[in-house]
C-alpha cells in the first residue's frame, strides 16, 4: 500500500491582497506518495509555481486543506517542516564562496539547530547524498565554479543530505540543453526508486515527463489532474494542453508534434 506524506485537499490557490482576493486555480486535488517521481506540468502563468509555494507552506491558500504526514501543513513549526520536505528553487543562489561540499552539507542545518555543528551522522548523510548524484568530482570546487547542470546535481544532493520523505523541485531542468535535462531526469528517477523518497517537480519538459514520470500533475484552465502518464493519455488530456492547431499530441508515441 502507497503511503502518503502529502494530501491536498479541495485547494484553492491565489493571492490575497488588503483589496482584493485573486484566484489562480481551484479545486486542486493531490496526493503524494513514497517512492513515487511526479511532475507538474501546465503552461506558462497557469499556477505551478502558485501550487508548489502553498504546499510548501509559503504561502497560505485561499481556502482547502493540505496535510503533511496527516497534520495540517500549516501547523507544523518550520524547524520541524525543515525535517519533513526540503524545497529545491531555481532562484540564483546568494553570492558566496561556499564550496560544493559545503554547500550540500547546509542540507544538514535542520538538525544542527542552524549552528553548524556537524555529527557523525551528519557526515555520513552528507556523503551518502554525494555519492547518491555520483559528484565526489565536484566536493572540493567553489559552487560557481560549475556548469548549471552540475549545479542542479548538488543542489539535490543538499537536498538528499536534508533527509526529508518529500523532495519538492521548482523548474530543475530549466536553462540545461537536452543531455543535462534527460541527466537531471534520469538521477530523480533513479533517486525515488533507491531511496523510496516522493519527488514532486515542475517542468516545461513535457516529452521527457511524459516518459519518465511514475505519475503527472497537469494543471489547465479548466482542470487539474493526477495520474500515470499512461492514463493520461488514454483520457485524452495532452490533446488540448496546448491550444494551438500547429501543436498535437500523438498518442502512437506518446508525444507532442509541430504539424
Amino acid at each position: 500500500m502507497n503511503q502518503t506524506i502529502l494530501q491536498a485537499n479541495k485547494l484553492s490557490i491565489g493571492y490575497t491582497s488588503k483589496k482584493e482576493v485573486t484566484t489562480i486555480a481551484t479545486d486542486i486535488n493531490i496526493s503524494l506518495n513514497k517512492g513515487k517521481l511526479i511532475t507538474l506540468i501546465g503552461g506558462n502563468g497557469i499556477g505551478k509555481s502558485t501550487l508548489l509555494r502553498t504546499i510548501t507552506a509559503i504561502q497560505k491558500p485561499i481556502s482547502g486543506e493540505v496535510f503533511l504526514n496527516e497534520k495540517n501543513i500549516f501547523t507544523i513549526e518550520n524547524s520541524d517542516l525543515a525535517q519533513q520536505q526540503s524545497l529545491v528553487l531555481t532562484d540564483k543562489l546568494p553570492s558566496s564562496n561556499l564550496s560544493v561540499w559545503e554547500l550540500i552539507a547546509l542540507g544538514r542545518q535542520p538538525y544542527t539547530n542552524w549552528i553548524g555543528t556537524l555529527s557523525e551522522e551528519d557526515f555520513n548523510k552528507i556523503t551518502t547524498a554525494i555519492q547518491l548524484t555520483n559528484i565526489e568530482h565536484l566536493i572540493e570546487k567553489k559552487h560557481h565554479e560549475i556548469s548549471d547542470g552540475q549545479l542542479q546535481k548538488v543542489l539535490i544532493a543538499r537536498a538528499l543530505a536534508q533527509d526529508t520523505d518529500l523532495i519538492i523541485l521548482d523548474e530543475p531542468t530549466t536553462h540545461l540543453d537536452l543531455f543535462h535535462k534527460v541527466s537531471v531526469f534520469k538521477l530523480l528517477q533513479k533517486l525515488t526508486h533507491e531511496t523510496g523518497k516522493c519527488i514532486l517537480f515542475s517542468t516545461h519538459d513535457i516529452d521527457l515527463a511524459i516518459q519518465l514520470s511514475d505519475e503527472m500533475i497537469v494543471m489547465t484552465d479548466e482542470f487539474c489532474i493526477q495520474d500515470q502518464p499512461c492514463n493520461l493519455i488514454q483520457k485524452g488530456v495532452f490533446d488540448t494542453l496546448f491550444k494551438d492547431e500547429h501543436i498535437v499530441f500523438d498518442k502512437t508515441y506518446g508525444k507532442f508534434i509541430v504539424r
